[in-house]
């Protein structure tokens, strides 16, 4: 990535010199389960090697902290791999500063871990993570008998956490504003030695919790769900641990996306290598409604095929993104050039993210000449003729990776700071101008 970059101008294609073929492009391993691989093998029996790992600002912060919480750890970028030797009983520091960045996973999932598992620890974020929600997992963390010392501001970093261990075998927690805090909680109940039991408000981002579900499966610990009416639990039972694993990161759907977005805008063939549509990943729902909007999926054995309708021309679509809203900026970008208006709902929680998403689409497609109306959980927009102008990202990767594609069909839009995709995606620019060369070249 060119660190000198602040700005970064797209090329539009010309749509006309698209040929028939189809481009391949590369993603990394997937964000989500790469953290969620580094907190198993923490607690694992014996030394976990996870491959395809994703290299980036929320993955290396979090391997930086196993590292300061003492586990060895052994990484190598070039083959993308990472190992680390875990202990099923304890942590091997029981006290430690650490530092979580803007990574919710690392804020969340380490926040549970300590608690549960006991000791001292000081715990401090970007400006950015010391914003965003921590309050119910807080709560839950203090009905379990963890004492926290804020330094600045009540339920935020930085703070102190001190714990003896936990003093309940179960706890509430509300998940309304993330799925993380439940995530966090699964991961780490294994530390209590109890059978472990957790009640949950709300349903945000239950295709997380079917990742997390299915990862713990993977390392070896089994939990059961129960439902009775609106109430929900997750259950944990006692003398369980996880197992060292060789573990293989899936590559990112999250990131594939955009590609598949490309198709779409440009009504060319792309397909992302090593993406399967059987997949733990959430955003791959992002196909189905490409598909009611005019896209053609398939999957070939090398990755799935993303074919967008003839000329990029399709229809606007109305779709409830509460179980894919990483996504939501995604579609919002190429809601302007459908033939009719497209309305997300279910992405209320989105104004916590690392920015306001709702305000940040409103404020960004003005700016460009979309007309749209902000909902109470979503935002409906409306189609027109974009012209070019400067998009302000603040500091939210999806907001820089997913405004470039507005690019591609219109001169002069300029992404500013864009470098902030290094959160998730480092080389996502590189590939893009690849992917759009790759476009251009073949006849």
């Amino acid at each position: 990535m060119r660190e000198c970059m602040n700005q970064y101008n797209v090329t539009p294609v010309d749509r006309k010199k698209i040929g028939s073929g189809c481009a391949f492009v590369d993603v990394p391993g997937s964000k989500s389960i790469t953290n969620r691989a580094i907190l198993l093998a923490m607690l694992a029996e014996g030394q976990t090697t996870i491959r395809n790992a994703l290299f980036s600002d929320d993955s290396r912060v979090l391997m930086e902290c196993v590292r300061k919480l003492g586990y060895p750890i052994h990484i190598d970028e070039t083959k993308q791999t990472v190992t680390i030797s875990g202990n099923p009983s304890k942590i091997p520091k029981r006290e430690a500063e650490l530092y979580v960045g803007s990574a919710g996973t690392a804020a969340r999932f380490l926040t549970a871990l300590l608690g549960i598992s006991g000791g001292k620890y000081f715990l401090d974020a970007s400006e950015q993570m010391r914003k965003r929600p921590m309050a119910p997992l807080i709560a839950s963390m203090k009905e379990l008998g963890a004492v926290f010392t804020y330094s600045e501001t009540e339920n935020h970093f930085p703070f102190l956490l001190e714990s003896s261990g936990v003093t309940k075998q179960e706890v509430a927690v509300d998940i309304n504003d993330s799925s993380q805090f439940l995530s966090a909680l699964m991961m780490a109940s294994v530390m209590s030695n109890k059978d472990f039991t957790i009640h949950i408000k709300g349903h945000h981002g239950m295709a997380y919790i079917e990742i997390t579900a299915a990862m713990m499966k993977d390392f070896g610990v089994l939990l059961h769900c129960q439902k009775e009416g609106e109430a929900i639990k997750y259950i944990v039972p006692r003398n369980q641990r996880y197992h060292a694993l060789d573990y293989t990161v899936e590559a990112d759907v999250s990131a594939s996306c955009y590609f598949f977005a490309m198709a779409m805008l440009l009504g060319t063939k792309i397909c992302v290598h090593d993406t399967k549509l059987c997949t733990k990943q959430g955003d791959i729902a992002l196909l189905s409604t490409f598909c009611k909007m005019g896209g053609k999926v398939y999957e070939e054995p090398f990755g799935i095929v993303m074919e967008g309708p003839k000329g990029g021309n399709f229809s606007g679509v109305d779709v409830d993104m509460s179980s894919f809203s990483d996504q939501a900026l995604t579609l919002a970008v190429l809601a302007p050039f459908a033939d009719s208006p497209t309305t997300i709902t279910g992405i209320g929680h989105t104004r916590m993210q690392e920015s306001n998403r709702i305000a940040v689409i409103l404020s960004e497609l003005s700016k460009l000449g979309v007309r749209c109306e902000e909902l109470s959980d979503g935002i409906k927009i409306y189609p027109g003729n974009l012209h070019g102008g400067v998009v302000s990202t603040y500091d939210d990767h999806r907001v820089a990776m997913s405004f470039a594609l507005a690019g591609l069909r219109v001169p002069g839009i300029i992404i500013e700071n864009p470098l902030c995709c290094k959160k998730t995606f480092e080389g996502y620019f590189e590939t893009l101008e690849h992917t759009i060369a790759s476009i251009t070249e073949r006849q």
